[in-house]
Formats: C-alpha cells, sequence, structure tokens
C-alpha cells in the first residue's frame, strides 16, 4: 500500500490503481485499498475518457462504515463535477454533482468523530466552487453549512 499511496503522489493513478487491485485480489476488504483505489479511480476523471464513474460509486459500498460511504461518495462527486466543469461540459449539469457532494458532506458531517473537520473542509471547497462557477440555478439556495433538508431536487440525471 506504500507504493500505491507513493504513486498517487506523483500523480500516476494508473499506477496506484493497479498496486490496489492487486492488494484487494488477495484482501477484498482492505479499507485502505479501497479508499486508495476510490482515490485513485477518482483522480483519473479529469484527464482519462474511460475511468467508470459507476465502479467508483461500487467501491464506496464497499465501504465500512456510514461516515466513510458519505464522505467518499461526497469525493466522487465533487471531483466528477470538477472534471466535467474542466472539460467544458454544460456548467448546470457539473454544478448539480457539486450540489450532490455537498449533500454527502452535510451527512457525513453529522456522522463524524467529534473534532473531525474533514467534511466541512470538502463542503466549504464545494461552496467556493459554487460561488467561482454560479450555482446553476435561478434561486440559490443560501451558501450556509447549517442549511436544513439539503438543496433540493435540482440535481441532474448523469
Amino acid at each position: 500500500m506504500e507504493k500505491a499511496l507513493r504513486y498517487r503522489l506523483l500523480n500516476e493513478p494508473l499506477q496506484a490503481e493497479s498496486i490496489c487491485r492487486d492488494v484487494l485480489a488477495c484482501d477484498p476488504d482492505n479499507q485502505e485499498a479501497l479508499i486508495t483505489l476510490l482515490l485513485s479511480l477518482s483522480d483519473q476523471f479529469e484527464k482519462e475518457s474511460n475511468v467508470n464513474l459507476d465502479l467508483a460509486k461500487e467501491v464506496v459500498t464497499q465501504l465500512r462504515g456510514e461516515y466513510q460511504q458519505e464522505y467518499f461518495a461526497g469525493i466522487i462527486n465533487e471531483r466528477w463535477g470538477k472534471a466535467q466543469l474542466q472539460k467544458g461540459l454544460p456548467r448546470d449539469i457539473a454544478i448539480g454533482w457539486i450540489r450532490t457532494a455537498m449533500r454527502h458532506y452535510d451527512r457525513a458531517e453529522a456522522l463524524s468523530e467529534p473534532g473531525d473537520p474533514d467534511a466541512i473542509l470538502r463542503w466549504n471547497t464545494c461552496a467556493r466552487i459554487l460561488t467561482q462557477w454560479g450555482d446553476g440555478a435561478s434561486d440559490s439556495v443560501p451558501l450556509t453549512h447549517d442549511v436544513v433538508g439539503g438543496f433540493g431536487d435540482d440535481v441532474p440525471p448523469r
């Protein structure tokens, strides 16, 4: 797993993905390998056109714990939305992915351990993306972390 992490840091997600798949072939429930695989897949969203979003979502379902599943579902949606923005796809669709990520981060934050700011920090990043790119809705929801009920049903289908 050290090598997989090193390859991710070297911006070589295909190599990291391959190592994670080797580890998971021997230990299918290895949580570190699953998380690193998921991150390696999402590292490829912007550059690789053949990365399967559904595969990344499937990896999330194998994670133990509701917090982990919500947090990493947020990561997938955030990174997919950012990749769509970078690729020049319609802004409203990409923003929908970012808003979905924020809902996952809201749920993750509610499940997080005291003193774990990760979900809030990711939520804040998404809020800044919405501010930078526009939220894609004429009647936007206020960008506050304490919004009750999420962001509505404005997320377009994939």
